[in-house]
């Protein structure tokens, strides 16, 4: 606590601004009016409004004191300013208007610079440069996530930040935490892409509305708004392993209803080995999903709002041998396999009552079950998920302030239970695995804006208390501080804890022949994360666009982190209370020339360590240096674009095996190695059309299973994996909609 206080005091300035202006631009359903011009009247002094009908305009000589809207198809307004710190314009549609084509292409990423928290918004015209089938796929174009294979014979992904297991960093779906224990492991691959409207992902430690989990980050995937969507979609897509998807979806608007109803199917690949290790290198995966959501009313508008969300998944997973049948060969020792079996319905709500623009209630609860029967080669793992999340809370504006209070509950319970179909491996930690927790919490967070609005302060703390750890307190707080209009400095400082969930959350131990040794009595992992980022815009007739840097810090307090390194036919389980680090810095450059050409860059540096005995241990799977550069052409006719992205890894520590076999040895570190993926996107009236190569130049980590010349044997492990798998991937697809 006492560290905790030093570094708020350092983020406190006393320092005096220049006065600005903030306010927003909306149509007379308090829409956002995206791009709209305020400017002082009689004078060159001006801005536009940002994606959610926000602006910021600096005050110049007191004789121009009166402000000015426009937005085509609207009528102008003028409000004289005094005193305000803040406006809000509501601009009324022309009766009469001559017939234009008004178009608008949103940027791929955008950064807000008047929010406390640094977001960046990954929006569907950035979405739509990849195939992005999934979630776990909706990241190619970016440095802050990186994608990770947690067991390569099921294709299981997380997804990191600041060099962090996917564990410490919060994956909401519409605000409301849907991925976490035994969804963990695929649930991110249960997204399609086609669903998603938006993504926003945060750094390090931000608001504690949503809970006390985001240690590393947190993402935020906004699913397609019933009140927004087209009324009519459907996507076809094949690749070159045969694996092929349908995604459809249709909406229905009626006064203030809508309702969106989407259907997703996935078929498996057919059979390949390139490497010759006798192991499927694409497992086949097949998927079915079904969801429909209800909308009444808009969250921004007076009154009742509401959505309802309802969601059923059906998957099936299967992998290994080549000649595995899943039918027949379930736990079976002739050949080895991995087949998982999985359902999931799920409901959801966010439901509000706005008063006016200063009151404003809001209820979102959450809930799902998860039945999930496999087999990982003699490991049979069955295991039923019941999740439940609450939350109450009341938003009051006034004056300077924002506040935001309530109170929320999560119930998780989870039943896991584990044998062996054959165990001459002498392995001991079968048997039945329950948890069963019920944390309920209390949370206040303000936003004040200071010094005529040139400094934000966020602050906001929660204390939720678990029904076996007892009270858990959570303090956050971040300043942002606009050196200009243009210019944003950013701080955040605030703690993070979790309990984890050790098999549902590293699947991977029970893919492998090694025996997991419960050390000691698992407590809550806690951390301490801040952060410095800046954040700096440009703009002119020819180019747009931002420079970025981030620089983070996260210090452990209780790790829970399975050591490979010990044993090599051991993973030992065990609080660690020593000195466990990750430092992380980014810098990223992105410009938009002549509103054709799009050239993004990003490095991002990783420094992440435990100190054991005195000495540095670099954690694995992590490389130190990384690149992603992104090139993109599109003429301003828009029927066709061109998107290129470029990865280059630096090594990777690998986990100890020195005390292998020498057949079964794997090298400390791994190559460091570049992967380049295409697409071309023609658009053709309604119809769009696109095809692509990922990794084009074929880089592959060839036979990635430790182990695999004897799948039941003591040395089998297939987490050591540091690269694509894959190799050269061709795909195509067809998009069609009736907006």
């Amino acid at each position: 606590m006492k560290k905790f206080l030093f570094i708020v005091s350092l983020l406190c300035p006393y320092v005096l601004f220049a006065q600005a202006i903030e306010g927003t631009v909306t149509d007379k359903n308090r829409q956002p009016l995206v791009g709209a011009s305020v400017f002082w009247l009689n004078t060159t002094t001006g801005t536009m409004t940002d994606e959610h009908g926000q602006f910021s305009i600096k005050s110049i000589d007191p004789s121009h004191q009166k402000l000015v809207a426009t937005y085509m198809g609207y009528f102008a307004d003028t409000i004289t300013i005094s005193n305000q710190k803040s406006v809000s314009f509501q601009l009324q549609a022309s009766k009469v208007l001559d017939e234009v084509v008004v178009s608008e292409q949103r940027d791929g990423v955008i950064m807000s610079n008047l929010t406390p928290i640094k977001t960046q918004q990954i929006t569907r015209t950035e979405l739509g440069k990849s195939a992005c089938c999934d979630l776990a796929g909706c990241f190619e174009t970016q440095i802050a996530i990186q994608p990770q294979t947690t067991n390569v014979v099921t294709n299981a992904k997380e997804l990191r930040i600041l060099g962090l297991s996917g564990v410490y960093n919060q994956v909401l779906v519409n605000g409301l935490p849907m991925i976490q224990g035994l969804s963990y492991t695929y649930g991110i691959s249960s997204i399609p892409g086609t669903l998603v409207e938006n993504i926003s992902i945060s750094k390090g430690a931000n608001s504690v509305l949503q809970g006390f989990e985001s240690i590393s980050g947190q993402i935020n995937v906004a699913t397609l708004k019933p009140s927004e969507s087209d009324k009519f979609f459907f996507n076809a897509y094949v690749n070159s392993f045969s694996e092929k998807q349908l995604n459809t979806h249709f909406s229905l608007k009626k006064g203030k209803w809508s309702n969106l109803t989407a259907v997703h199917a996935v078929f498996p690949a057919n059979d390949f080995d390139r490497d010759g290790d006798q192991f499927l290198d694409v497992p086949k995966i097949r998927r079915y999903l079904i969801s429909n959501d209800l909308q009444y009313g808009n969250e921004r508008d007076w009154g009742w709002h509401s959505r309802v969300g309802l969601r059923y998944v059906d998957e099936q997973r299967v992998g290994g041998q080549v000649n595995f049948n899943e039918k027949t060969d379930q736990g079976s020792t002739a050949v080895y396999g991995q087949l998982v079996n999985m359902q999931q319905p799920e409901v959801w709500t966010k439901t509000g009552f706005r008063l006016n623009d200063q009151h404003h209630f809001v209820l979102m609860a959450s809930s799902f079950y998860q039945d999930q029967n496999a087999y990982f080669g003699t490991v049979k793992y069955d295991a039923q998920q019941t999740n439940f999340y609450g939350n109450i809370q009341y938003e009051l504006n006034y004056a300077d302030h924002s506040l935001k209070t309530g109170f929320s509950y999560r119930h998780l319970n989870l039943s896991e239970q584990i044998a062996f179909t054959d165990n001459t491996l002498n392995r001991t930690y079968d048997g039945q695995y329950l948890k069963d927790e019920h944390i309920a919490g209390g949370f206040i967070e303000n936003t004040l804006k200071l010094f005529d609005g040139k400094l934000t302060w966020l602050a906001g703390v929660r204390m939720d208390h678990h029904n076996q750890f007892g009270w858990l307190f959570t303090p956050r707080t971040l300043l942002k501080y606009d050196v200009s209009p243009n210019s944003v400095i950013r701080a955040n400082v605030g703690t993070g804890w979790r309990t984890a969930n050790i098999f549902s959350e590293n699947i991977n131990l029970l893919a492998s022949s090694r025996n997991v040794i419960f050390a000691s009595d698992l407590k809550p992992e806690q951390a301490l994360n801040t952060g410095l980022n800046f954040t700096q815009k440009f703009e002119n007739d020819q180019a747009s666009g931002f420079v970025s840097a981030d620089l983070y810090r996260t210090d452990f307090n209780n790790q829970i982190f399975p050591d490979y390194d010990s044993s090599p036919t051991e993973a030992r389980i065990e609080n660690f209370d020593g000195k466990s680090v990750s430092n992380a810095f980014q810098l990223e450059f992105f410009v938009k020339l002549w509103q054709q050409f799009e050239f993004k860059t990003g490095y991002r540096y990783l420094d992440v360590y435990r100190e054991i005995e005195g000495e540095k241990v670099a954690l694995p799977f992590n490389p130190q240096h990384k690149t992603v550069t992104t090139l993109g052409y599109k003429p301003l006719s828009q029927k066709y674009h061109i998107d290129m992205n470029i990865h280059w890894y630096d090594r990777q520590r690998l986990p100890n095996t020195q005390s292998n076999p020498v057949e079964f040895q794997r090298p400390d570190y791994s190559d460091p190695f570049t992967t380049v993926n295409m697409q071309f996107t023609y658009n053709f009236k309604q119809f769009e059309f696109y095809g692509g190569c990922e990794n084009i130049f074929d880089f592959r980590q060839k036979q990635p299973i430790v182990g695999w010349q004897d799948p039941f044997g003591p040395y089998f492990d297939t987490s050591s994996v540091w690269g694509p798998t894959r190799g050269r991937e061709f795909y195509v697809g067809m998009r069609f909609r009736v907006p």
